[in-house]
């Protein structure tokens, strides 16, 4: 130990004495920087004779680095996170916590001194100019002569400077203002600040600022691209790869306001006792009271057009995850669009205003391009480029709104007529004790109605097309599902086990199935589908084509894929079982060859037995090449809708697959059904059965009606350079009506 460094700590008390005697009863020396805080160095050795004191213990380099690289993916640590932590790196859970509270404030203090150092430059500089100002406005003398001094002409390249610096400065200014919204405290001491949102809301933490009212921003950089190079804007959007559109000069601080505007909205509207939402008609779904609503908001996109109407819808619901999982996964596309089969047909980031700030989510802000779909041949998909704010409102709240920009972008891309605006729209979510979140939903719209068939324009009115209820159905179901592939999964009667590789390699084969079926009911630009128009087939049945060549996953040919939806006179949950029991397949399956199906592998995905993957095997004598093909299948169930989509594989793919191999060269032409929920509606017409109990076409009651979609997928030619024929395309539209024939007889 260097005495001179301790008496240099210790100050000019120490004795240097004390030191040997200390050594000799047997206490280890330490340096001054040990001691008690306040306490002089000679009061602390004298308690050295009393009792020994508490030996400290340094963190380690590798400890510091652990905790420097998890602060910066998670400044807040819960209780779970600081245990895993403190067995890792061998200290106690007490060490984690304080060690997390001190870095937090080293950071804020680093954030403040980094403010301080701009505002000091910034005073200087004014007080410069200042003292110029004041030169040039006294009355100079000349001091060669005694007279009015010639003022110094000002070149034109020196005016132009002027007006250059003065046009930055009012630019740092705005962008300044913008800033303390997300901050939500001012930037600069001239700046001030605005509340977080109006002071109805319940959630009053502004972007930026932790559940301890601390910043979290935690490089050397400020917020929304300021830098300590006097104010220096730098740019805020990052084209990463646009696969919808060009490259567009985008106006930031539009888009800022835009996005601030429809958080402020949906933290309002999603709030329980919200005056705005009323019960729908059956009193089981919340709708927007629109009078209620035009008074209370102001139109942020601009006025609906003349030929639009509007749907809008809330829900709740409980989620099996926590709010950060969440959130992560809603401000990943890819994540996203995995979460929501069957509502998005595909979706891009376009550009990241915003990535967020203190490592976290919390401010960040990207453009979108997405397509939803509601999978009917009647309904269009609907294409929509909005913004996505996420903004953490307090501790384990968040809230994540979207907002449409094609209204507000003419140029975004004027090939692509707008026949959808996503008004402020998202979920509120709220951290529950038991590990879950509570999740409300808003969804509210503004589409052209006259290009959907009128017997699915009730249901797009009442909310079930696109609805928030089919988002928290959806989002409910996709959380399940990771919960259950924990599970052992046991197939057949030898009771073999199925790994997690296996589980997830099938569950990914079934997503790619369901996908390819939804591509060609809806005609998305997940796939290259071109339609075809033929005189001899209704115009309530779609058929589309393409043409295969060397895909992965799809066979090499020409593909027909034929859909159409009709009413049924039969419950969702009837029909649903209908169609997925393996005893009644043989009554509407034409290729089942009147054999019965035997499950033999089933991969739970939900609590219920509705929610699954399974693999079937058909039990027909005469079916030809029954011994080497399966049917894999993919049903799910909820008050949202219901699905029942499925493939022939053959059994050396399924083998490999539950394996664990890579399902993506497994070939599928999928097939299916899907069941809406609707009222007593019959060709959009009200179906009266008088409350005749007996009538067996009304199910039992008034409401218990359902729309069915039914699609099928078929390699009409091997060779994709040859020709359709009409025999091809009239061959699977006598398949589909012939189908739907049977499944309305089973019911008569």
């Amino acid at each position: 130990m260097d005495s001179h460094g301790d008496m240099g700590l210790l100050g000019e008390h120490f004795d240097p004495s004390l030191v040997g005697r200390t050594r000799e009863d047997g206490y280890e020396s330490r340096s001054g920087s040990d001691n008690i805080e306040g306490a002089s160095g000679e009061d602390q050795d004298a308690g050295d004779y009393q009792r020994p004191r508490k030996k400290y213990n340094r963190h380690t380099a590798n400890q510091i680095q652990e905790l420097e690289s998890f602060f910066k993916e998670c400044p807040h640590p819960d209780e779970k996170q600081r245990s895993e932590l403190s067995r890792r790196l061998g200290l106690e859970s007490k060490q984690i916590k304080f060690w997390f509270q001190n870095r937090r404030t080293q950071m804020k203090t680093q954030l403040e001194r980094h403010e301080n150092a701009i505002l000091r430059q910034e005073n200087d500089k004014l007080r410069a100019e200042n003292e110029l100002l004041k030169q040039n406005m006294s009355d100079p003398i000349c001091n060669n002569c005694g007279g009015p001094a010639v003022p110094v002409p000002v070149s034109y390249e020196q005016q132009q400077l002027r007006i250059e610096n003065a046009r930055l400065k009012d630019e740092l200014g705005r962008v300044c203002a913008l800033a303390n919204k997300f901050l939500g405290r001012p930037l600069a001491s001239s700046a001030s600040p605005v509340p977080p949102f109006g002071s109805t809301t319940k959630f009053d933490l502004a972007v930026g600022r932790d559940g301890y009212g601390n910043l979290g921003h935690t490089d050397n950089t400020l917020p929304m691209g300021l830098d300590s190079n006097g104010g220096v804007m730098m740019p805020l959007m990052k084209p990463i790869g646009n696969a919808v559109g060009n490259e567009v000069p985008f106006d930031r601080s539009m888009f800022v306001d835009l996005a601030l505007a429809a958080m402020d909205e949906l933290i309002k509207i999603a709030q329980v006792e919200s005056p705005i939402w009323i019960k729908s008609l059956d009193g089981g779904r919340e709708v927007l009271n629109h009078e209620e609503y035009m008074r209370t908001f102001p139109p942020c996109i601009g006025m609906k057009p003349s030929n639009f109407v509007t749907e809008a819808t809330r829900e709740s619901g409980v989620v099996l995850a926590n709010s950060l999982d969440l959130v992560e996964t809603l401000m990943d596309v890819n994540g996203w669009v995995e979460m929501f089969p069957g509502l998005i047909a595909r979706a891009a980031t376009i550009d990241i205003v915003s990535s967020g700030m203190g490592g976290t989510k919390s401010g960040a802000l990207q453009m979108i391009h997405a397509e939803f779909q509601v999978i009917s041949p009647f309904v269009p998909v609907r294409q929509v480029k909005f913004l996505r704010l996420c903004k953490q409102l307090a501790e384990g709240v968040w809230a994540v709104a979207d907002v449409s920009v094609d209204g507000n972008l003419e140029n975004l891309n004027a090939q692509t007529p707008v026949t959808c605006r996503r008004l402020p729209s998202g979920c509120i979510i709220q951290d529950m004790n038991n590990g879950c979140c509570k999740v409300t939903w808003v969804e509210h719209s503004e589409y052209d109605e006259s290009a959907v068939h009128r017997l699915y324009r009730h249901i797009l009115n009442s909310g079930m097309g696109f609805g928030a209820q089919r988002w928290i159905a959806a989002l409910q179901r996709h959380y399940e599902c990771m919960a259950m592939l924990l599970s052992p999964t046991i197939l057949g009667e030898d009771q073999t086990v199925l790994n997690l590789g296996g589980k997830k390699s099938m569950l990914k084969l079934a997503r790619r199935m369901v996908d390819s079926f939804c591509s060609g009911v809806c005609a998305s630009t997940l796939h290259n589908w071109g339609n075809l128009v033929v005189e001899s087939v209704s115009e309530d049945v779609r058929i589309l084509t393409r043409k295969i060549i060397n895909e992965p996953g799809e066979p090499d040919g020409i593909v027909l894929s034929v859909s159409t939806s009709v009413w049924l006179p039969v419950s969702q949950q009837r029909l649903f079982d209908f169609l997925r029991d393996e005893q009644s397949r043989s009554q509407w399956d034409i290729l089942s060859n009147g054999g019965i199906l035997q499950e033999m592998v089933q991969i739970p995905k939900g609590q219920g037995h509705w929610n699954t993957v399974s693999v079937l095997r058909s039990t027909a004598v005469d079916a030809n090449a029954s011994d080497n093909m399966l049917i894999l299948q993919e049903t799910w169930n909820d008050a949202s809708g219901s699905l029942v989509v499925y493939a022939p594989v053959d059994v050396q793919s399924v083998s490999v697959v539950m394996n664990g191999g890579d399902s993506t060269y497994v070939a599928l032409l999928p097939s299916g059904f899907v069941i809406l929920p609707g009222n007593s509606f019959s060709n959009g017409e009200p179906n009266n059965c008088n409350g005749n109990p007996a009538k067996r076409d009304c199910d039992g009651n008034s409401g218990g009606g359902s729309f069915l979609t039914v699609g099928f997928q078929i390699l009409a030619s091997n060779l994709p350079s040859a020709k359709l024929t009409v025999e091809s395309i009239k061959t699977v539209h006598k398949l589909i009506s012939c189908t739907m024939q049977r499944i309305k007889t089973a019911f008569n």
